[in-house]
């Protein structure tokens, strides 16, 4: 038996066996969870305006990765090296959108939680690298820019923006 708003009953199916949260619950998690993420396509969308967008943006990937390919105007600083460079090379005042390989990795999730331990305003950029080029966002390596076609189960191939 599926659970309706009116029962007490077991639901029939993993969706529903634990009931969704109540709208308030559900707003301050999902608000929450916006104040933590950025979606690869907005941070896209806010360095192509022009101008300053507000934030920098983060690499945390070792040398190797970075010059596989990073996005421009990026900042190289590994995970590893927060503590002893970000004071150098960040200003606390400018919040910061951290990014890794993809999905699979929690390396931007690291490099957001030692750049908030030293006192900075932070993002994750959700999808990471991976996705910032599967979308089809130019990017540059150790041996120029480059830029794929976008794939079509990430992006939209004939529209600017999904309408998310």
């Amino acid at each position: 038996m599926i659970m309706t708003s009116r029962t007490t009953a077991p639901a029939a199916h993993p969706v529903l066996r634990v009931p969704p949260a109540s709208p308030d619950a559900a707003a301050a998690y999902f608000g929450a969870s916006l104040a933590f993420h950025a979606d690869v396509s907005d941070v896209a969308s806010a360095l192509a305006a022009g101008g300053d967008p507000g934030f920098v943006v983060v690499d945390s990937r070792s040398t190797a990765s970075w010059d596989q390919g990073h996005l421009p105007g990026a900042v190289h600083l590994p995970t590893a090296l927060i503590p002893e460079q970000a004071p150098r090379l960040l200003d606390p005042a400018v919040p910061v959108v951290t990014y890794c390989w993809g999905p699979g990795c929690n390396g931007a999730t690291r490099a957001a939680l030692a750049l908030a331990q030293l006192g900075y305003q932070v993002k994750e950029m959700l999808g990471g690298f991976e996705y910032w080029a599967r979308e089809g966002f130019a990017f540059e390596t150790w041996q120029g820019g480059e830029r794929r076609a976008a794939d079509p189960l990430t992006a939209p191939i004939d529209a600017a923006d999904c309408g998310c």
